[in-house]
């Protein structure tokens, strides 16, 4: 079992997230609550814009700086690496757009992805450029099976960091390092672990990663993170090219008339214009959040929780269909029982006002730091013995 995290005051954190005064959420695979916080930092915003305007635009961009700051510094990054986007597949299409592709090439993926990471790359078919799947085993993806998927035409590899299905964790460092050795962009779809899990690009060989803000990142919908390692900024074309794409753009004093500025030489290339002021406040405040407690805290308490689901679980005859192996973990806990329906099952855990998801024909769990073992044990209890 994955040891508890006794420095972690939970208690002193769940009063930011007042769905616990309503539900026992355990859902944050979904759309998950944001905090008090990022609820002040938007309406800081709105109330700054209602009272003047554009006038604080200064302001606001310092700001942004500071989300983009937290947001490198969670991953490991540098600032210059992270552009913030609508959502997850914005990112991703910044890569399957931009490779510079030659008819025969092909990219790699699995069958098991979510969509946001399919359609980005059999959209590439048009261009001749063939989408090539792995198909998991016992619900894993082995990096024996991608590495007999590539040959001299791949050009990207692109899986998600967890899958949003059944939780299994990716090996990312053994993934990277393979994509490097044949010359391969590493792609990784983010979103199902951005938060959640330890990610560090400084030491694990990601090319590009993209993760909207409304899972285990707790921030608003439409704004998330791009990352794209500094080394492969060139080897990306920016499709979407705007007046704040370009070197020299600013709010002060600006020379508008001036129209043959190069590209900047950093991630902000892949924003092209006004950004989303108010996602951004609100992601920064959930940021600032998760840097606050730390993202080791953050993963431990996880698994520990799901450590006690997944032990209620068996105890009770359930079927675990998400990984059971300590590297393939994460948050989501995946289950389902002979003879008795998921759905049947999902309706009577909202009858408790228990909220989870179901996702084919099976039931999906996913807390959060905030969670507590009296609400994993709520849920054990609610479900049929």
């Amino acid at each position: 079992m994955t040891p508890n995290c006794p420095t972690l005051d939970i208690e002193a954190y769940r009063p930011l997230f007042p769905v616990t005064q309503h539900h026992i959420f355990l859902n944050h695979a979904a759309v998950a609550p944001v905090s008090t916080r990022v609820v002040e930092a938007v309406n800081e915003y709105f109330t700054d814009v209602l009272r003047a305007g554009g006038t604080n635009e200064p302001a606001w961009l310092e700001r942004v700086k500071k989300a983009r700051a937290d947001a490198a510094a969670l991953v490991g990054a540098e600032p210059e690496e992270i552009a913030f986007v609508k959502n997850t597949t914005e990112g991703l299409l910044f890569v399957a757009n931009g490779i510079r592709w030659r008819e025969g090439d092909n990219a790699v993926t699995a069958s098991c992805e979510f969509p946001a990471n399919v359609y980005p790359w059999r959209n590439l078919a048009r261009w001749g450029v063939e989408t090539r799947f792995v198909k998991p085993r016992g619900g894993r993806i082995l990096v024996d099976d991608v590495r007999a998927a590539l040959d001299r035409r791949t050009r990207v590899v692109s899986l998600s960091f967890v899958q949003y299905f059944n939780g299994f964790r990716a090996d990312l460092e053994a993934l990277g390092t393979l994509c490097r050795e044949r010359g391969v962009l590493f792609c990784v779809d983010a979103i199902q672990g951005l938060g959640a899990l330890q990610l560090d690009v400084s030491r694990t060989p990601v090319d590009f990663f993209s993760a909207d803000g409304h899972k285990w990142l707790l921030a608003p919908e439409g704004i998330g993170v791009f990352y794209c390692r500094r080394e492969r900024l060139e080897d990306l074309e920016p499709l979407e090219a705007g007046w704040w794409s370009v070197q020299k753009a600013t709010y002060y004093a600006p020379d508008y008339s001036t129209y043959t500025a190069p590209l900047r030489n950093d991630a902000q290339r892949f924003e092209p214009g006004t950004r989303n002021n108010a996602g951004l406040f609100g992601l920064g405040a959930a940021l600032a959040l998760l840097r606050e407690i730390g993202i080791l805290r953050i993963e431990a308490r996880i698994l520990a929780l799901t450590d006690r689901l997944i032990e209620g679980l068996q105890r009770r005859g359930y079927t675990i269909l998400s990984p059971l192996r300590p590297a393939e973990r994460s948050g989501i806990v995946t289950f389902r029982r002979k003879g008795q329906p998921a759905l049947q099952l999902h309706r009577r855990l909202r009858e408790a006002n228990i909220l989870v998801s179901l996702r084919h024909n099976a039931v999906r769990v996913s807390p959060h730091f905030y969670n507590t073992e009296e609400e994993i044990d709520a849920l054990l209890e609610a479900l049929p013995a």
